[in-house]
């Protein structure tokens, strides 16, 4: 009988490949592992192709973003859970008003609402954005037309408006402006990405906001990220002509206030400045304020927590300030020098409240007058909002997460109060309908609008209805 071959060992050959199977394993994860380091050092030390890696994970999170916020609207921050169940004018203390009509942007629509005292709509523009938007505008692919707002609006007296356009879950947000008839028929358009605020000179000139994208380096500023969102201030002819463009990053560098630009948080490093105003500097009020001259602008820096002059022929800030104020809004210049501002973040006195109205004396930093709230019912908006000292010496109020505006006396009374009509239904999960914001609002007196006009205003019902 031949012999047998020689027994395996049990399990030898198996021993062998497995231990093959987990060096090679153990190989490639190393591999991988020292990729990502070494991915991770070339992004932090902006080393090819770190920043082009860094780059194409943003651009992809802001697809993901973009595409996955534009399936609710109501989930977007044009949109919060409604903290009464109240509607329109809720008080109107007639003799204690300063009397005439509302204008307010909603973020229900692009639409803008003129109403009186007693809440009642007596005329609306509205113009959805795709009926504006052509080819060459900044925005290449709009969000959709519910997903884009008037954030603020300029009426002229003969019924013209000027609107800002945003688009809610994009970046830039800023859509552009817009300046339409009395009938809501587009008179011109400039659609860069101009966004929140804008304002008009004594002779016309309109002065914007807008933002892009830029790659350059601040000298100086390594830790403001590339690619990084740039506020500009664009002038504009009364007919929507650019006539100037001023880097206002750069303008914020070149001054005397450059250190600022090293407090930005790591939060705010791709969008440092994040420009939220821009006021024309009159002759009277700049009568007694000694900072600025007449024609230079007001603005309001959100990141540097700062409010600023800037020189549009010397293209440099002139003058800048902090105090008590966090995420500020709508500063103004007052008659009587003062500043005020709705302070979205600086209301630390109080458990239920976070923000509030303040008049402070620039020259020694001195709150001399605030409005935080009742309460019942705390002035607390996150983002937006806005103020508007009245001449009798009220102060109109715009509690944009709130959707409410309220006019109150120096004492702190409310003497008039709206609230946003507009509701969806209840979403999912929630026990209340949600409310839309109220971006910005303001008073204009009786005789504001021309004869032809005014004879033209009719009261028209509202709804205050929307569905999913």
């Amino acid at each position: 009988m031949g012999s047998l071959p020689p027994e395996r060992g049990m399990g030898e050959g198996d021993d062998g490949s497995s231990a093959d199977r987990i060096f090679k394993a153990g190989f490639f994860i190393s591999l991988v592992f020292i990729a990502f380091v070494a991915g991770a050092i070339m992004t932090t030390a902006g080393v090819t192709p770190g920043p082009q890696i860094s780059d194409a994970y943003l651009g992809g999170k802001a697809l993901y973003d973009r595409a996955t916020t534009t399936q609710n609207l109501y989930l977007t921050d044009l949109w919060y859970p409604e903290r009464r169940s109240d509607k329109g004018v809720t008080v109107n203390d007639a003799a204690r008003t300063e009397q005439g009509l509302t204008l307010y942007t909603s973020g229900d629509d692009a639409v803008a609402r003129l109403i009186a005292m007693d809440g009642t709509v007596v005329h609306e523009w509205r113009r959805p954005y795709s009926s504006v938007w052509h080819e060459g505008a900044a925005v290449k692919r709009p969000q959709p037309d519910a997903f884009v707002y008037f954030r603020k609006a300029i009426a002229y007296p003969n019924g013209d408006l000027l609107v800002v356009y945003e688009g809610a879950g994009d970046t830039p947000y800023g859509y552009g402006v817009a300046k339409l008839d009395k009938d809501s028929n587009v008179i011109w358009s400039y659609l860069a990405n101009a966004h929140h605020d804008i304002d008009v000179g004594p002779d016309g000139r309109i002065y914007v906001i807008t933002h892009e994208f830029v790659n350059e380096k601040l000298d100086g500023f390594d830790n403001f990220k590339q690619p990084r969102l740039d506020d500009f201030l664009v002038i504009l002819s009364p007919d929507g002509q650019e006539l100037k463009k001023i880097a206002l990053i750069q303008a914020v560098a070149r001054s005397e206030f450059r250190q600022m630009l090293y407090t930005v948080s790591a939060f705010a490093v791709s969008d440092p400045l994040h420009t939220n105003n821009v006021d024309y500097i009159t002759a009277e009020e700049a009568a007694n304020f000694p900072y600025a001259k007449e024609g230079q602008l007001l603005v309001s820096f959100r990141e540097l927590g700062a409010v600023a002059v800037l020189d549009p022929d010397e293209e440099t800030i002139t003058w800048a300030k902090r105090s008590d104020w966090l995420g500020q809004h709508d500063p103004d210049i007052l008659p009587n020098g003062d500043l005020i501002l709705f302070d979205n973040f600086g209301n630390y006195e109080r458990a239920n409240a976070r923000s509030r109205v303040i008049e402070v004396n620039p020259r020694t930093s001195e709150i001399v007058w605030e409005y935080g709230g009742t309460p019942e019912a705390p002035l607390d908006s996150m983002i937006r909002s806005a103020q508007q000292r009245l001449k009798n010496g009220n102060t109109l109020i715009t509690e944009s997460s709130g959707g409410r505006l309220l006019e109150v006396t120096r004492e702190g009374d409310i003497v008039w109060e709206y609230i946003n009509p507009v509701r969806a239904e209840t979403l999912a999960g929630e026990t209340v309908p949600r409310l839309s914001i109220l971006c910005w609002g303001q008073r204009l007196p009786p005789d504001y609008f021309d004869a032809s006009f005014t004879s033209s205003l009719q009261a028209t019902s509202q709804t205050g209805k929307k569905t999913i």
